[in-house]
């Protein structure tokens, strides 16, 4: 698939905003925790991954009410939908100047049409001993769903299926999108959110 990323300027996908609140002592802690200076960007990639795929819950994987929004917040009670992970898991890398996006997909929200569909994120990191984009899934596992890093071959945790009106959308945003980031904003409830409320499409 290719890409189009929203800025041709990679340091704008190094930038600190409100959801990717990077020098949050709470975030650095965790990256000095995680990292060492003689690890590469490939290490510190996977390790930043793998630490938000299996440390921080999926909100609906547990079935907790609580919205986290930014990274640090999403440090702070380990939990948060794939919205929230994915401000965390730009945060981590973002610190370690590599820079980190946003992309989307449209998804059935369970398993038919009929229950609706849903806008799911996930993160490209730009590689640059590889020179190029990789998408990193830091949803969370489980029955059914095996994200792993993979310079190979992409494993995310889903593939958008074309006959449901399922959608990999291609652009690399610098920011989460508007439509992401309101919903987060705009409720309370993390269960009655994923039900009733996510985003079903980018506008």
């Amino acid at each position: 698939m290719n890409f189009f990323c929203e800025s041709t300027n990679l340091s704008d996908y190094l930038l600190e905003s409100p959801e990717v609140d990077y020098t949050h002592p709470l975030v650095q802690a965790t990256t000095k925790e995680l990292f060492t200076s003689t690890q590469t960007e490939i290490e510190k990639t996977k390790i930043a991954f793998e630490f938000v795929r299996d440390q921080i819950a999926h909100s609906w994987d547990i079935q907790s009410q609580r919205v986290t929004y930014h990274a640090s917040e999403v440090l702070a009670y380990r939990e948060g939908i794939c919205y929230a992970k994915s401000h965390l898991l730009a945060a981590i890398l973002r610190s370690q100047m590599i820079p980190t996006g946003f992309c989307y997909q449209r998804l059935m929200l369970f398993d038919t049409p009929e229950k609706g569909y849903c806008v799911h994120a996930l993160n490209p990191v730009y590689l640059q001993s590889v020179g190029r984009w990789v998408r990193l899934d830091a949803r969370g596992n489980k029955q059914g769903i095996d994200a792993q890093f993979s310079l190979e071959k992409e494993k995310i945790a889903f593939a958008p299926q074309e006959a449901f009106d399922e959608i990999d959308y291609s652009t690399i945003f610098v920011k989460p999108h508007p439509a992401t980031t309101a919903v987060l904003l705009e409720n309370t409830d993390a269960i009655d959110m994923y039900r009733y409320r996510l985003p079903e499409a980018l506008k």
